[in-house]
């Protein structure tokens, strides 16, 4: 039997301070909270072979989906499909919070990096890498 994975979502992801902090990993989604500290942004990146779903929980932004661009604020939810161009943008004067599920998995499970810069050196360097089924 296994048991249930619950989360207050928007608790956990609002108290989080990290950049990027991958909550759960499953054979199929990962579920991954976000903090993009004021002026900061996820940066413009493409998933191949993945979609994002994003639910924004604190604060404003900009989401740049396929070269269009739209606020976005606490309750929105942006769907980003598999091969789609896309940046997030905080654009106000609190952290911009989010929580978002990738399907496949994107990132190494357990993966924490508490600012944009180490999930970038972690990328580069292959140790945020999905698991492999």
């Amino acid at each position: 039997m296994t048991d249930i994975i619950h989360f207050t979502i928007a608790t956990v992801a609002e108290q989080s301070a990290d950049f990027r902090r991958v909550l759960w990993t499953g054979g199929h989604t990962q579920l991954v909270i976000m903090t993009i500290p004021p002026g900061g942004e996820i940066g413009d990146e493409v998933h191949p072979g993945t979609d994002q779903i994003l639910t924004f929980v604190s604060g404003t932004g900009e989401a740049d989906v396929a070269g269009q661009a739209r606020p976005v604020a606490q309750g929105d939810l942006v769907v980003v499909p598999a091969g789609t161009r896309h940046n997030f943008r905080n654009t106000g004067a609190n952290p911009l919070v989010l929580y978002t599920v990738y399907g496949p998995p994107d990132h190494a499970e357990g993966a924490v990096h508490a600012t944009k810069e180490q999930a970038e050196a972690a990328e580069e360097a292959g140790r945020d890498e999905p698991p492999t089924a």
